[in-house]
């Protein structure tokens, strides 16, 4: 009689725990949610990144031209969302919703006005053929400019002993 009742409370432990593991894996949820930069300009793009989304999911703004979609992983997820770029500047929340999770998490963040800098080329283009004209023709006048100053500076030595 006592292994039918072992089994009975076995049998009922193990489906508690069944029963329960699933809401908690579910109420993990968006969290720890970060974005880079947090004042973006109109038009540029912005990287979020947030834990406890293993199945991906979606990032939300008024800012955003479209939802960004999260990427799937067991740590931290990525997402990129590009700006309106007639977004009006200024504070603006964002929302992330893991796709087998109800629960959402906000961020805020900034965005600011104009287009911004444009980097990372300086350097690597060379001069233009109108570029180097322009040096040419300037390096030759220099040229020249100097080389009467000389000369008349010469004449008017020579003459004056």
């Amino acid at each position: 009689m006592r292994v039918p009742r072992a089994c009975l409370v076995t049998v009922t432990a193990c489906a508690a725990v069944g029963l329960v593991a699933p809401t908690a894996a579910a109420t993990n949820g968006p969290r720890n949610v970060n974005v880079n930069p947090y004042s973006v300009h109109q038009g540029a793009v912005m990287t979020i990144s947030a834990s406890g989304c293993g199945h991906g999911g979606t990032v939300t703004s008024n800012a955003f031209k479209k939802p960004a979609r999260l990427s799937a992983s067991d740590t931290t997820s990525y997402a990129t969302a590009k700006i309106k770029h007639n977004a009006t500047p200024g504070h603006y929340n964002l929302a992330v919703k893991c796709n087998d999770n109800p629960m959402v998490a906000t961020h805020q963040f900034t965005v600011l006005a104009g287009r911004g800098a444009h980097g990372g080329i300086g350097g690597s283009l060379g001069p233009s053929d109108t570029e180097m004209k322009v040096g040419a023709g300037l390096v030759a006048t220099a040229a020249v400019g100097g080389g009467l100053f000389i000369v008349r500076r010469r004449r008017l030595n020579h003459a004056g002993v």
